[in-house]
């Protein structure tokens, strides 16, 4: 099981970081499956950094197995979505960033990649997956709203550019990218998130 998550794909979450120009192809890379946050678990800030960020995301769950899949075709290759919080220890990503390192330690440490604990079908839900529209709130604030609609790069091209370079498996996660809003969390905050109305995350930090 693979954890694959796009970069800089709201154009909105580009400007409030200042990265420049928009990318031309899809950014990703891999969270290690130790980095799982399941069932609405804690999550304990890590002694390592002193600023983790929380950034929400949809997350696509790959349903068979694929290589080298046409954009087309891309929409067999999954059938329920669900939420994910990618934890990104910030203070250490900028510290890889100016040392042209990589990026491994902010992103993939244990914990960083929460999971909603139900998944929602396509068909359930009865819109197109550019349609959905997701919400997170820290402490009852509304504090990111996303529709991937606003995605630089659709799901289904994601899953087209991707699979050229790797084969996706039953039970593979991708974490499509977040829109602005991103900001730190501290112990005692709670953190919620929705898809379409539905809450699917509600856990504390601690």
């Amino acid at each position: 099981m693979k954890i694959i998550c796009i970069g800089r794909n709201y154009a909105d979450h580009i400007k409030e970081f200042d990265n420049g120009a928009a990318p031309t192809e899809p950014l990703y890379f891999i969270k290690p499956d130790t980095s799982l946050l399941r069932n609405n678990d804690p999550f304990f800030i890590p002694s390592f950094s002193k600023q983790v960020d929380y950034e929400t995301e949809l997350v696509v769950k790959i349903n068979r197995v694929g290589k080298c899949i046409e954009e087309r075709f891309a929409h067999r290759y999954y059938d329920e979505v669900g939420l994910g919080i990618d934890f990104t220890a910030r203070d250490l990503q900028r510290e890889a960033i100016a040392k042209g390192y990589p990026w491994e330690r902010a992103k993939g440490f244990d914990r960083s990649a929460a999971i909603s604990p139900r998944f929602l079908s396509l068909s359930e839900l009865g819109k197109k997956v550019e349609d959905l529209r997701f919400q997170m709130t820290l402490n009852g604030e509304v504090r990111q709203v996303g529709e991937p609609k606003n995605m630089i790069f659709s799901v289904d091209k994601i899953i087209a550019y991707v699979s050229r370079y790797m084969t996706l498996r039953m039970g593979d996660y991708i974490f499509t990218g977040t829109p602005s809003g991103v900001g730190p969390v501290k112990k005692g905050d709670v953190l919620r998130a929705s898809l379409e109305g539905e809450e699917l995350l509600n856990f504390d930090i601690k």
